[in-house]
């Protein structure tokens, strides 16, 4: 249990919780904890959820994959990181995405209904459920507002500016790989590249593998609205 406890610490549902607190809760409520070997699915789009799933060991990917077989990562997912949250309380209950592990992992599940149970008697738990799930929209949000952007310059222009809001630095790591930002932009990955060239090309940006060093962040601003 002390290897959950130590993840559990990173996870926003136990945020500012001691060791001890946690142990509480877990002692209180009903989980299981099964392992998942590299490339398993885990939950496939439209299968009832009725658990929140928190990711112990490894990695997950939610990921959108179509009939012709085309797959579109949406989110990737590390220890501590969380899924299912909003579906368990939904009319429809069911997963919008297949949720595949992309390592060997563990993930912890605790039920809706143990949730509703603890968050009845912790009010710390039920401030952080509730914490979550305002940051869930947040983000959807932010999605949706990358969508608007009808140009792949936009799009990436959008995409840097909000990793800056983030890390607070010229300098920023982007946290996914060339093929993975391609994916979650829904644009090919040479396209992807070819605009990456045009936009240092134009004083922007520089990059290097991973690392972006911003050039011109009035530029990039303005890039929004050309």
């Amino acid at each position: 249990m002390n290897e959950i406890i130590e993840v559990l610490k990173s996870c926003i549902l136990f945020k500012d919780m001691t060791g001890k607190d946690i142990s509480d809760i877990l002692n209180k409520i009903k989980y299981s904890t099964p392992c998942f070997s590299k490339e398993q699915t885990i939950a496939i789009e439209d299968d009832e959820c009725s658990n929140i799933g928190i990711v112990v060991k490894g990695s997950v990917e939610i990921q959108k994959i179509y009939e012709s077989g085309k797959k579109i990562t949406i989110e990737r997912l590390k220890p501590g990181e969380i899924f299912g949250e909003v579906i368990i309380f939904s009319s429809a209950k069911k997963y919008p995405s297949t949720v595949v592990s992309i390592e060997e992992s563990k993930v912890m599940f605790i039920h809706r209904d143990e949730i509703l149970k603890i968050s009845g008697t912790n009010t710390m738990l039920l401030n952080r459920f509730m914490e979550l799930l305002s940051n869930k929209i947040i983000m959807l949000n932010k999605k949706l507002k990358s969508l608007s952007y009808h140009t792949l310059r936009q799009k990436i222009a959008n995409y840097i500016l909000e990793e800056h809001k983030k890390q607070k630095n010229l300098k920023i790591i982007l946290p996914y790989k060339r093929c993975e930002m391609a994916e979650q932009l829904g644009v090919t990955r040479p396209s992807l590249s070819r605009e990456f060239v045009n936009m240092r090309n134009n004083g922007l940006f520089d990059f290097s593998c991973r690392t972006v060093m911003i050039k011109d962040l009035n530029g990039l601003e303005n890039a929004l609205s050309d």
